[in-house]
């Protein structure tokens, strides 16, 4: 046995967890809904093996933290969706961790009442909530895989997934996306380098050997299959923007020489539009272009997006939170994002009517 005078020295307490099985009972969800999630992941391989010609966006806010104005954004979502859905496959943001570089607000499961409470059991379970309803609306889902735990919580209600560009290096998170049921998304490094995304790529396509806990929150020894459905996620880096064409065609070459499918998705947010989220909308259009230009490599975009546009400080007292305003990075308003959303619809229209007569290129 330890002694208590070296073991756990800088641990000031800890908590038993509710199990994800017990989790699942306390927030049900109907077949019909998990058939959805099935349907949802389906349609974004169909994507990324070429059988669908849409593109996919990933859309919504940069995090969660009001589950109403969330609720109002996925409502909104949905009705365009049923507009453009002929041309586009909209997903929406609901993420729920916020990776730090230092310190602060860590996102909806680890601090969902924001006072540094750390309710993580009630951030769970508002989460499992949430992703039910998007869901029952009938918009897929996507989030953010930062904690290894997590997933086992909520993965079985989420339609894609993404590792940030601070994680796509990590090893926990290689082997975790390996056995991640959904299709997921690797951002290229901070630095704007590809050679971390290309690495997790051929890294996740293959078994792993890892710790976690299983539904029963029992620490397990998990092998997984492998999952052949990551792609790269262009954000930019600190060397400046990626999302032009001659990035593109980087891009391209450095997946072909790795023997990797050639599927790129491009955030317009972060280092693409520097950190101006009013810029999104011109990197969209940017990237639009090269679709119509003939690129067959794009299959989909990221934007950052809420009901109101740029984003608010975490106040003292919590009823001066603006509704619907991020509490992360800057977001454009719900009258851009509908009007980017249908102009992009109407530009992309004859391209994806095109792949759809031809076949679309593999």
């Amino acid at each position: 046995m330890s002694k208590p005078s070296i073991h756990n020295v800088n641990v000031a307490s800890q908590k038993i967890l509710v199990a994800p099985a017990a989790l699942r009972d306390t927030v049900t969800v109907s077949d019909a809904i998990y058939q959805q999630v099935e349907g949802t992941r389906n349609t974004i391989e169909a994507i990324l093996d070429r059988k669908d010609p849409r593109l996919m966006v990933v859309v919504g806010p940069c995090s969660i933290h009001d589950v109403d104005a969330a609720m109002e954004y996925a409502a909104r979502l949905k009705a365009l969706s049923n507009e453009v859905q002929g041309v586009l496959y909209l997903v929406m943001r609901v993420y729920f961790e916020k990776p730090r570089t230092t310190v602060g607000w860590k996102g909806l499961i680890n601090d969902p009442h924001m006072d540094d409470s750390f309710d993580i059991e009630a951030g769970l379970t508002l989460g499992r909530a949430l992703l039910r309803d998007i869901l029952a609306l009938g918009l897929p889902t996507a989030t953010e895989a930062l904690d290894p735990i997590t997933p086992q919580y909520l993965q079985d209600l989420i339609s894609w997934s993404a590792i940030g560009a601070r994680t796509t290096e990590s090893q926990t998170h290689r082997e975790m996306a390996s056995g991640l049921s959904s299709a997921v998304g690797f951002k290229n490094g901070t630095d704007g380098g590809l050679e971390v995304a290309i690495n997790a790529m051929k890294s996740v396509c293959n078994p792993h050997r890892f710790l976690g806990i299983n539904s029963e929150g029992k620490v397990s020894v998990f092998e997984t299959r492998g999952n052949r459905y990551g792609h790269v996620v262009l954000r930019g880096g600190s060397a400046g923007p990626n999302y032009d064409s001659v990035h593109i065609a980087q891009c391209e070459s450095a997946l072909d020489k790795a023997g990797l499918s050639k599927n790129i998705m491009v955030d317009c947010s972060h280092a693409n539009s520097d950190k101006q989220p009013e810029l999104q909308p011109l990197v969209a259009k940017n990237v639009a272009h090269q679709l119509i230009e003939g690129n067959e490599s794009i299959i989909g975009l990221m934007l950052e997006s809420h009901l109101h546009s740029g984003n608010q400080a975490i106040p003292d007292d919590l009823a001066d939170l603006r509704y619907g305003v991020s509490v992360t990075d800057g977001c454009i308003d719900w009258d851009a994002t509908e009007h980017l959303l249908r102009d992009l619809a109407e530009m992309l229209a004859p391209i994806v009517e095109k792949r759809g007569e031809n076949g679309t290129p593999q």
